[in-house]
């Protein structure tokens, strides 16, 4: 059973009223001392999201969204990308910890995707050997449907972390271990994008 406390909708609602606690300045009294600690230590976890973002320093989930330890089950590499590795860990704290909801989250100026537009018509060297290429190539084809679409310029880079966003959920709808829980109800996989200068994060659906 998915996380019985929660429904997706309930958790999604959740980190909504977290994120206007947040923009508002009017964050809640967590429980962040050693009685919370020790409770995770004895009880274990239960996530009620799963929140696979981007590294990005000023895009920290659990602050941006009100919420102490023990919330979140949280993902993180630059460009908000899933591999092998990232979609193993969102397997796990669905299938194992229960949580009810995946957000993948994006963000305004987000550096690996502006380098992903800067070099999509340019090979890198030796990009066989690259980590940065291996990153890059993710977001590539992202880049290229926003381009497909006619976008150019400077829109080019935020459309491109929108349609990058709308990749990951795909990738991760078509997760065999996933989809079925999807199918049933039992999991939702949705984006999002959080806006820098307002600190509101806005959800795609």
């Amino acid at each position: 059973m998915i996380n019985a406390e929660l429904l997706p909708a309930e958790s999604k609602q959740r980190l909504i009223d977290g994120n206007k606690r947040y923009i508002e300045n009017k964050l809640a009294d967590k429980k962040l001392c050693i009685d919370r600690r020790t409770e995770l230590k004895e009880q274990g976890q239960s996530p009620f999201a799963v929140i696979v973002g981007c590294s990005d320093s000023r895009v920290p989930p659990e602050i941006v969204f009100d919420q102490a330890l023990g919330d979140l089950f949280v993902v993180r590499v630059a460009g908000n990308v899933v591999d092998a590795v990232a979609s193993a860990s969102v397997e796990f704290a669905v299938g194992h910890l229960k949580s009810p909801l995946v957000v993948v989250l994006g963000h305004e100026m987000c550096g690996a995707v502006r380098a992903a537009v800067d070099t999509c018509c340019t090979p890198l060297d030796n990009s066989g050997e690259s980590n940065m290429a291996t990153l890059l190539s993710l977001i590539h084809p992202s880049v290229q449907k926003a381009q497909n679409e006619g976008v150019k310029d400077d829109s080019l880079y935020e459309v491109s972390a929108d349609k990058n966003v709308e990749t990951v959920v795909a990738k991760l709808m078509d997760n065999s271990a996933l989809r079925p829980l999807v199918e049933e109800g039992k999991v939702a996989i949705v984006g999002a994008k959080y806006l820098l200068k307002s600190g509101e994060v806005v959800f795609f659906d």
